[in-house]
Parts: C-alpha cells; structure tokens; sequence
C-alpha cells in the first residue's frame, strides 16, 4: 500500500536561517478552542489558562533563541499569528532557525498545557505551522493590520469554530 505524500509546505530551497522577517501561524489540533476565547465587549482575546502558557513560551523564545525577536502577536482560540524577526549573526548556540524556535515552542507548550490538563502525550498543536516569508514594507504592514483586527473578525476567521 502506498502511502499519500505530504504536501511541501516550506519554500523549497530557502534558508529558514536567514535573515528576515516571517508571519508564523500555528493552529490547535483539531482546531480545539483552548487558547483564549473572543467575544463582543472585550476587543482583545481572553486568554485562556492554556492561552496564558501560550503567551509565557512564545515570549520564552526570545530568550532562548537572542537572535529572534518576536514583532507581533496574536493568540486566538484556535490559532495563533506571529511575526518572527530573525537577525542571525551566527553566534547562537544553536543558531536559530524558523523551524527549530518554533518547535522548541511546541514541544514545551504541550508539554506544560498537558501537565495543566492532566493529559499525558496528547497533541495540542497541529504537526508543522504555516509560515510566509514576508516580502518588504508593504507587506510587513499588511501582515501587521490583519494581526491587529483578527479577533474583530473572529467569526469571519477561516479558523472560526464554535
């Protein structure tokens, strides 16, 4: 029986070592309303318990990883949106990459969300993340307002579940 091949879901060829700027979005397994929850009367999301360790590890990344900044955020219930700066100088130990913060990340995020729910090995995040190079200004500005009124648009989301 042959298997079905996964689709490449990274640029092929790029060097996620690299210099730049990248809008990262990871998504719950099974796209589980766990992080945070978004509502009429609160303009941000409500973080979670699961959604506060979230927050604590993504914000951790900048200080495993000294070459990575993390521009903007958002944690939605389902999903969340960041932008990546990565300025590498090649003296990290180890040198970062897009792929190694961001599974760092969710190795110690499911391992602690777990711990809090009491459900030993089970996926919290969905395998891999998508991720977009961004290309300039322009786009780093765009990028920037769709994380800025996501959760205003929460239930037009592509992520929305109830």
């Amino acid at each position: 029986m042959q298997l079905p091949k996964r689709k490449r879901i990274r640029l092929k060829d790029y060097d996620y070592s690299k210099d730049g700027y990248y809008f990262i979005t990871v998504c719950t397994q099974n796209r589980k309303n766990i992080l945070s929850t978004v509502g009429e009367g609160f303009p941000l999301p409500k973080l979670t318990q699961c959604g506060e360790i979230t927050e604590r590890l993504l914000l951790e990344i900048t200080e495993r990883y000294e070459e990575i900044n993390i521009d903007k955020y958002v944690i939605m219930p389902n999903h969340i949106h960041l932008v990546i700066a990565l300025k590498n100088d090649g003296r990290g130990n180890p040198s970062p990459t897009i792929d190694r913060a961001m599974g760092w990340f969710k190795y110690m995020a499911t391992k602690e969300i777990n711990k809090l729910l009491e459900t030993p090995g089970k996926k919290i995040f969905q395998r891999s993340f998508h991720d977009h190079i961004i290309r300039g200004e322009d786009d780093y500005k765009e990028i920037w307002q769709y994380i800025d009124s996501n959760p205003s648009k929460w239930k037009e989301d592509i992520f929305y579940t109830e």
